[in-house]
């Protein structure tokens, strides 16, 4: 191919080194997000039934009001148990926090392409550098958003999951019945992903610096503030 030239001396060099990172760091959100399942369980008392176990599995992306507490026994206590659901649905906050690590990722693998194989054609033509520049730019941007929109989701996840929901089951309130709040599935790894995000966002915005000194935009900066030094 015209202008291959393969240079793996260039991962050694900061604009490689925190590429490769960046593409690390976004399989770690992909899979620390995008891999979980947990439960909320419940210890149910009616009648027929003592201290009965139901749980409502969820998973991503964490459309909570599909997930269906089990019903305590088939007769559904006696006909008092009707459905009952987890509320929230933080879909759109969880699937644009995982694309935008699938998207991160497919463009880094390019990038990496480009820095070890066309480097040269790269530093030669300043429109690749301006492009990775706008783009890098753009990521760091939306790394910003979707990882505090996803640690706001998380945290009403929490919430939607935990001991809160009981006084609002309405089968739970029927004569007879009583319901306590057994346990959840520990969020700790979603926790992890706030971080890899935001650790993202600190790698872009680093990454920003590394290829703007690689375009035209920062050489004319040092001979505007040279001939500005020599006028004084």
């Amino acid at each position: 191919m015209v202008g291959l030239r393969m240079d793996i001396s260039m991962l050694l060099e900061p604009l490689g080194f925190v590429k490769v990172l960046e593409w690390v760091l976004a399989i770690f959100v992909f899979a620390t997000c995008g891999g979980f399942r947990g439960e909320t369980a419940l210890l149910v008392s009616c009648e027929g039934v003592v201290n009965k176990t139901v749980t409502a599995a969820f998973a991503y992306p964490f459309r909570l009001n599909t997930a269906v507490f089990s019903a305590p026994d088939p007769k559904g206590c006696g006909g008092t148990w009707t459905d009952v659901c987890l509320t929230g649905d933080f879909s759109s906050s969880a699937r644009f926090f995982v694309a935008l690590a699938a998207l991160v990722f497919l463009y880094c693998v390019t990038a990496l392409v480009v820095y070890i194989g066309y480097n040269r054609v790269y530093q030669q033509n300043n429109k690749f550098p301006l492009t990775d520049l706008a783009i890098s730019a753009l990521i760091a941007f939306l790394w910003l958003v979707s990882t505090f929109v996803w640690a706001k989701a998380l945290a009403d996840i929490k919430v939607s999951t935990g001991a809160s929901i009981v006084p609002g089951i309405e089968s739970c309130k029927a004569p007879g019945t009583t319901c306590h709040f057994l346990s959840a599935t520990s969020m700790g790894i979603l926790n992890v992903s706030v971080v890899f995000g935001l650790l993202n966002m600190f790698l872009w915005a680093v990454n920003v610096w590394l290829v703007y000194k690689d375009t035209n935009l920062h050489s004319q900066w040092n001979r505007i503030s040279e001939s500005t030094t020599e006028r004084v």
